[in-house]
């Protein structure tokens, strides 16, 4: 039985597109992705920053009870035994001063000299003690104060280098965010150019371009052997019947 079949061909031009854009995309079906070529990466602390904070472990030698000895000045011990020099001389001249009134008025060695030097002695060497505490106690609180100013610039110097450090840092970070985008982007640049292609391609409204109608018909089977053994037979058979050689 003959089968009538009638097909629409595409317009030459875009059958090519389509025929060129399947063989490109067939090879894509299967490929795997190597997403090592852009993995996210990290940048590395710069020289500022580890420098930072090297220098911030050494900071706790600046805080604490002993943290103002290395600010005490060497010329400390030197007034003190100069000032505590001249307040003994000082004290030296004023008992002298005492001696000769006592002497002048007949009381010396009497009692109540006796008793009018010892209280000098005695308040003079509260005054000499409370002379060295408070020199000690000035040279205790610019030390301090010292100490507090070092641990202040050393703290404010180390912001400063971690700011530089993390400008730098956040430099390296977009270079190498910037390279990981173009790996990836390279590594999808096939899919992506032929996403567009197929976009494209899927855009075109039927009847964009004239399309060709192609109608055909299919012959006919060729019979088998048999049946062509029986078709003869049976017309050899209606000649010799009408010759009557089979009666």
């Amino acid at each position: 039985m003959a089968v009538e079949q009638t097909q629409v061909l595409p317009a030459p031009v875009l059958e090519g597109a389509l025929t060129a854009f399947t063989k490109k995309l067939q090879p894509l079906i299967g490929q795997e992705i190597d997403t090592s070529k852009y993995a996210p990466q990290v940048a590395a602390q710069t020289a500022l920053q580890t420098g930072a904070s090297q220098a911030a472990a050494g900071l706790g030698s600046l805080v604490g009870p002993d943290a103002y000895k290395p600010f005490m000045s060497p010329y400390q011990q030197e007034v003190m035994d100069t000032t505590l020099a001249e307040f003994d001389r000082q004290q030296a001249i004023q008992q002298t001063g005492l001696r000769d009134a006592a002497i002048q008025r007949g009381a010396f060695g009497g009692a109540r000299s006796g008793i009018m030097e010892s209280q000098f002695l005695n308040q003079g060497a509260m005054n000499r003690a409370q002379l060295q505490a408070n020199l000690l106690n000035q040279g205790f609180q610019q030390a301090q104060a010292a100490a507090a100013q070092d641990l202040a610039a050393r703290q404010g110097l180390g912001q400063y280098q971690q700011a530089l450090g993390q400008a730098d840092q956040g430099f390296a970070q977009a270079q190498l965010d910037a390279q990981t985008l173009a790996a990836r982007e390279a590594q999808f640049e096939p899919f992506t150019r032929l996403g567009l292609v197929g976009q494209q391609l899927a855009q075109i409204q039927p009847g964009a371009f004239p399309t060709t109608t192609v109608g055909y018909q299919s012959s006919a089977a060729p019979a088998s052997p048999m049946a062509s053994f029986l078709g003869g037979a049976a017309g050899a058979g209606g000649v010799l019947g009408k010759l009557g050689i089979f009666g």
